[in-house]
């Protein structure tokens, strides 16, 4: 949970200079689309299959997965369902297309993203997610018609937490660094998105409705979801 300190600092929420704001970016998972979603595919679906297959007891079968699985974090594998159906020789996309029905927006999400394409912003969608698992989710939640363009990290290369997708994302979308806003639950993204120059750089506290928010960022705005950002 988040200190008292916290939040009241998350209750004033900074106003962006809308006026100096062409691109709207923003993430997917944990941020316009409710975390839980995935941490139920990971932490349950995933374990209760691993179980039966190897005969072990859930949280036995959750514990070595979460080894094998933090062992990446950080990197474009940790993210790419092609590399872990590889390697624990198990269908990812069957098993996620199985459970789309639990896709949810996280609350206020596309409230936001309407007012920000009332305000003339472009739209971008930047997720590590996995081109399969994006496709899930639109499928699911018919993403792609509330953005201009939606970008997997894979496609790039990198994963959001590096230099380089932040110079592909600037070269081939034409997206201004300065001119841009950009939200996301991840600390480690958020400070890359900080210092690969996003002017204006949100962390979402609160990506999985189920859970308690996250601790906040010194060095960035910090909001619940992305609704709470000011007009």
């Amino acid at each position: 949970m988040t200190d008292p300190e916290a939040l009241d600092r998350v209750r004033t929420v900074a106003r962006p200079d809308w006026q100096r704001i062409d691109t709207v970016c923003l993430d997917m998972d944990g941020t316009i689309l409710d975390q839980r979603f995935d941490n139920q595919f990971w932490l349950e679906v995933l374990p209760q299959q691993w179980s039966a297959r190897h005969g072990m007891s859930v949280e036995a079968a959750r514990a070595e997965l979460l080894q094998r699985i933090n062992a990446k974090r950080g990197t474009l594998q940790w993210y790419c369902i092609d590399y872990w159906s590889d390697q624990l020789q198990m269908d990812f996309a069957a098993l996620k297309h199985a459970m789309r029905h639990e896709v949810r927006y996280l609350p206020g999400a596309l409230e936001f993203i309407g007012r920000a394409r009332g305000l003339g912003k472009r739209l971008v969608l930047a997720t590590n997610a996995h081109p399969v698992s994006l496709a899930i989710k639109d499928e699911a939640a018919a993403l792609k018609q509330h953005f201009d363009v939606c970008v997997s990290s894979h496609e790039y290369g990198a994963p959001k937490e590096s230099p380089a997708f932040w110079r592909a994302l600037y070269s081939r979308q034409g997206v201004v660094p300065a001119a841009t806003l950009f939200a996301d639950d991840s600390a480690s993204v958020v400070r890359a998105a900080r210092d690969a120059g996003i002017a204006w750089v949100y962390q979402v506290l609160h990506p999985d409705t189920t859970q308690p928010p996250q601790k906040p960022l010194p060095e960035v705005h910090a909001i619940h979801g992305i609704g709470e950002i000011p007009d």
